[in-house]
């Protein structure tokens, strides 16, 4: 779909003219920023039916009730309010608008503070109807506000609030441009790292594509969905936890991934320093990877996404070709403990390039980055081309001027051997399986979980021939 963007106070006018819609805005924190735009352009009357901020915590919890974990900026916040003020539209006015397209807004947002100890974060929500008579849609997203002043960000918030608004009753039938259009006027302002559409007019919506929409579209560098299929937000899982992430292709995920996940994550988890009732094991594919054979293929991405949560994983697909960005993002939720898996030869290319980039001196400092305190890699090996050699940590061949570096950063437990692998997996590569899929050759489901051949199998994935040619005699 081709569109035009339009700006914030055009959105907020439209809206207010159309007398088929309307609806109340509920939001906590960072002031009234969403509906101060439909005030001041004017006809509010036709759109607003309430407006309100229960700002004082005790008033909160006695309209919307309390939480368990203490926070009001918080997923279930946002559902509370939704679920209070939808109640409330259609108790009281269902019988005197029988023709009207209700909705409910709501945000629960902290702005960055004076010390700079909160960053700024929100999470936004609207439940809408496109049909007077029909149920309502729910849009849920989460963003983080990138403006470095309390002002800005609070007039961001409005700005977003507006487009979200806008965007379900005027591109419902594009869930991309929906999304496309949530940052209209915001470039550089703010990033959303979570979006989930629910509803009986998106029933068709996998919400995984969403995840890589945001992404794709560079609405965020992150996004994450859990085993259901579910967009999920590291700050409502991931805060102060143990966290370990096995990066791959997973094209398809072989018994080489399932052994490399199965035996760095029993290494993490008995580490003296990881609590394992506190741990949570993700699996990360990139962008890069997905686009590695030319242009973004999203049946590709959505074949892996749905073997990967048949194999119980939570998924992290990102914009983090380069390690360091994956930990900053992971920084903002206090990881205590970060375990990145990858590997032997992606660790030997990974000091290559730092080695490459960084003659000029700041070899000490490029990967200071990259091993924080909390950060541990563990590396899984592979066998030496030509020979039954493996190759390890102990071995690598890494540039002669950086040895000592690097046998420091194993001394120093930053980097380590993964223990306990199958060898008799190390013959097995994702590429030769994925061919063998496509031809539907002999020998490929041995290669590969059993739970994973039989889904290739039931849902054609990968290529796998659709129709088998059967000949009666």
């Amino acid at each position: 779909m081709k569109r035009q963007a339009l700006e914030t106070d055009q959105k907020a006018l439209e809206i207010n003219l159309d007398d088929r819609i309307y609806g109340t805005f509920s939001e906590i924190g960072a002031g009234q920023e969403v509906a101060r735009y439909f005030f001041q352009v004017g006809a509010a009357a036709g759109t607003i039916a309430k407006t309100m901020s229960a700002y004082d915590k005790v008033y909160s919890d006695k309209i919307y009730g309390t939480e368990a974990s203490g926070r009001y900026v918080c997923e279930s916040r946002l559902y509370k309010m939704l679920d209070h003020e939808y109640g409330l539209m259609e108790s009281r006015l269902q019988n005197q608008r029988p023709e009207t397209k209700f909705f409910v807004f709501a945000d629960t947002v902290s702005a960055i503070n004076y010390t700079r100890t909160i960053k700024g974060d929100g999470w936004l929500g609207i439940r809408f109807q496109l049909d007077p008579e029909g149920e309502p849609n729910e849009i849920v997203l989460h963003a983080r506000m990138l403006d470095q002043d309390n002002k800005l960000q609070q007039q961001a918030i409005g700005v977003l609030g507006v487009n979200l608004i806008y965007a379900c009753y005027h591109y419902n039938n594009d869930a991309e441009v929906m999304l496309q259009s949530l940052m209209d006027n915001l470039h550089d302002r703010m990033a959303i790292d979570m979006v989930r559409i629910s509803g009986p007019d998106f029933k068709d919506l996998d919400n995984r594509w969403l995840s890589l929409m945001l992404v794709k579209h560079g609405l965020s560098t992150v996004a994450m969905f859990g085993p259901d299929g579910k967009n999920i937000h590291a700050s409502e899982f991931l805060y102060k936890k143990c966290v370990q992430v096995v990066r791959g292709s997973y094209r398809p995920a072989t018994l080489v991934n399932q052994d490399m996940i199965k035996t760095s994550w029993e290494q993490f988890r008995g580490e003296e320093d990881v609590d394992p009732r506190k741990a949570i094991l993700l699996t990360e594919i990139t962008l890069d990877n997905l686009c590695s054979t030319g242009e973004l293929d999203e049946k590709d991405f959505l074949d892996r996404a749905e073997i990967l949560n048949a194999l119980g994983q939570t998924v992290v697909i990102s914009n983090c070709e380069a390690h360091q960005k994956l930990i900053n993002y992971l920084a903002d939720y206090k990881v205590q403990k970060l375990g990145l898996v990858l590997g032997v030869r992606q660790l030997l290319a990974l000091i290559s390039e730092k080695y490459e980039e960084n003659k000029d001196g700041r070899l000490l400092t490029a990967f200071g980055e990259l091993f924080t305190r909390n950060v541990k890699l563990y590396v899984y090996p592979a066998m030496q081309e030509g020979s039954e050699e493996l190759m390890t940590c102990k071995n690598l061949p890494v540039p002669e001027g950086i040895k000592f570096l690097f046998q420091h950063l194993m001394d120093s437990g930053h980097v380590c051997d993964i223990q306990g692998f199958k060898k008799e997996f190390l013959h097995i590569f994702s590429k030769d399986v994925l061919e063998k899929i496509k031809t539907d050759e002999a020998g490929w489901e041995e290669m590969v979980p059993p739970k994973v051949a039989a889904l290739i199998k039931e849902e054609f994935l990968f290529g796998f021939p659709s129709q088998q040619m059967v000949f009666e005699y």
